[in-house]
């Protein structure tokens, strides 16, 4: 017999509708090959906090098969696909129609995608040898890097105060204390095996074993989400080139769910591409408006802190919506011109106002 089932706290998670207690039965006894990783592990989020909306994590590759009976509905249900659907990535920053315009006050470009390699664990369920080998590799890796990617890879561990701080200051650093992370099992043996990776420029960076293996990122100040989006689609190659010339190995990606990650809504693209914009006509209209208007333009809007941080003044991150069951591509350009629509709505609603 498996454990007995849980009292799920998250009442109205896609767990708890579709974790039943028969799936639990048959499901709960397993134990992944990759890094003995169970369906009680995957949904420690859900079972132990009332506030989760999806609630479940991905131990390893194996996960996503083994417990397939609970995640395929999760997935389809949280992302909005059909059972036979098929992930398509593309990169081709000529498909690109326009940029954001350059009157459109935004402060800065963050492209981020998430990619875990083949053979290792995922973050919660990872091994320590597994995590530690994940970050040996990448040491390698990343001293092939040329050009404008090349650059230094700061490990967490025994990091000097100064290289430190700096990296707080610019925004870079990674922290440990997050409770769902923590819960999900994603900060055992903190800080070994983790470390961060930028260029000279700091335009080009990669997290190493946060909440995914790899956490690829392109930034920079201004509005060019071009420009962004072709780094980011260089690195992506020349990274996943160089961990395949030291190790034989790709990164994780399943036809149907794209490029693997923890979180399943993270699957496909696993990219954010986000912009800090001002907006002060839809800080007069309220958030709400400004949400319902950006829920039509499938874009979502953020507080400057991140996810939890809160709001401040009238400069937002606006980023797209989706991840899954469109290309990256069609996410930048849904992006973009969802910024481009809230600039010229906001000009109007400036005048609206009496700003």
């Amino acid at each position: 017999m498996g454990e007995p089932f849980p009292n799920i706290k998250s009442k109205h998670s896609l767990v708890a509708k579709y974790v039943t207690k028969d799936l639990w039965d048959k499901l709960s006894g397993i134990k992944t090959a990759t890094s003995g990783f169970t369906l009680g592990k995957a949904i420690a989020c859900a079972v132990d906090f009332d506030n989760q909306h999806c609630g479940i994590y991905a131990g390893d590759w194996d996960s996503y098969k083994d417990f397939k009976d609970v995640f395929d509905p999760i997935i389809q249900d949280y992302h909005g696909i059909a059972s036979d659907s098929k992930h398509t990535s593309d990169m081709d920053v000529g498909k690109l129609k326009g940029n954001i315009n350059p009157e459109c006050p935004v402060h800065s470009v963050r492209i981020r995608v998430g990619r875990n390699i083949d053979g290792f664990g995922l973050s919660p369920g990872i091994t320590r040898d597994q995590r530690l080998g994940v970050e040996n590799l990448m040491k390698h890796a990343f001293q092939k890097l040329t050009g404008d990617l090349a650059g230094n890879y700061y490990p967490l561990v025994g990091m000097e105060e100064s290289v430190r701080q700096q990296l707080v200051d610019d925004h870079f650093l990674f922290m440990s204390g997050d409770p769902n992370l923590q819960v999900a099992g994603m900060e055992r043996e903190w800080p070994e095996g983790r470390g961060i990776y930028h260029n000279k420029e700091k335009t080009f960076l990669v997290w190493v074993n946060e909440e995914d293996q790899l956490r690829i990122i392109s930034m920079q100040k201004g509005g060019d989400v071009k420009a962004v989006f072709e780094r980011l689609a260089r690195g992506i190659q020349a990274v996943g080139d160089s961990v395949k010339s030291e190790s034989g190995k790709e990164f994780a990606f399943d036809e149907k769910y794209g490029f693997i990650h923890s979180c399943p809504t993270n699957l496909g693209t696993g990219m954010r591409a986000s912009v800090h914009v001002d907006l002060p006509g839809w800080t007069k209209e309220g958030l709400d408006a400004l949400k319902k208007r950006c829920e039509e333009l499938k874009v979502q809007p953020r507080g400057t802190r991140g996810e939890s941080g809160g709001q401040t003044g009238v400069t937002y991150d606006i980023s797209n919506k989706h991840r899954l069951g469109y290309s990256e591509v069609e996410l930048v350009q849904c992006m973009i011109d969802g910024v481009n629509a809230l600039h010229e709505e906001d000009i109007k609603l400036q005048k609206k106002h009496g700003l």
